[in-house]
This record gives C-alpha cells, sequence and structure tokens, in this order.
C-alpha cells in the first residue's frame, strides 16, 4: 500500500478502529501491537502517522525532528537508524511506503 504523508497521518491513534502506522526510511510498520508506546498518551504517541526517520536517528523527541530527512546526519547517526529499522523489522510488519 501506499501513502501519502497525509493519509499516513490519519494512522496516528486517535481513532481506535484504525491501525496505527509509523514509518522509518519511507517504509510503514504496522506499529499497533506498540499501542501503550505509540498510541495517544505513549512515550512515542509524536512518532505515530508520521515518518520518525530523523527523530530515530537522532534519538530525539523533538517534534522538529519527527520528519524524514537525513540530510546532514553523521555516520553514528545513521548506524542508529539502521538499528532502529532492524528493530522494527522483527517486531513490526510493514505494510507499505510513504510517497509523494
Amino acid at each position: 500500500m501506499d501513502l501519502t504523508p497525509q493519509q499516513l497521518s490519519q494512522f496516528n491513534g486517535s481513532d481506535p478502529s484504525k491501525p496505527i502506522y509509523l514509518a522509518i526510511n519511507g517504509r510503514i510498520y504496522d506499529v499497533t501491537a506498540g499501542k501503550s508506546f505509540y498510541g495517544p498518551g505513549g512515550d512515542y504517541a509524536l512518532f505515530a502517522g508520521k515518518d520518525a526517520s530523523r527523530a530515530l536517528a537522532k534519538m530525539s523527541k523533538k517534534e522538529e525532528d519527527v520528519c524524514p530527512n537525513l540530510d546532514g546526519l553523521s555516520e553514528k547517526e545513521m548506524g542508529v537508524l539502521n538499528d532502529w529499522v532492524k528493530k522494527f523489522e522483527a517486531k513490526y510488519p510493514v505494510v507499505g511506503r510513504v510517497v509523494c
């Protein structure tokens, strides 16, 4: 399934009848099983319904870092992001990709 960023934003956990999606590097993961983390009130709820690549790479919970832009990241931050990708691939199903 292909979703635009606007369509992805509809899967942010605010509607309990919809799954919760989070994207990394444009790949969308169904993180509904981690609702306590990504759902409303969860520690990582600000990532839900978005591509959180930059924030994960920087280990940041700043709103301005919750975006797909990887420009200017260090080699270490890219390594951190790759570690997150491995964790997500092991734990959550990939359901699609983000398209512009």
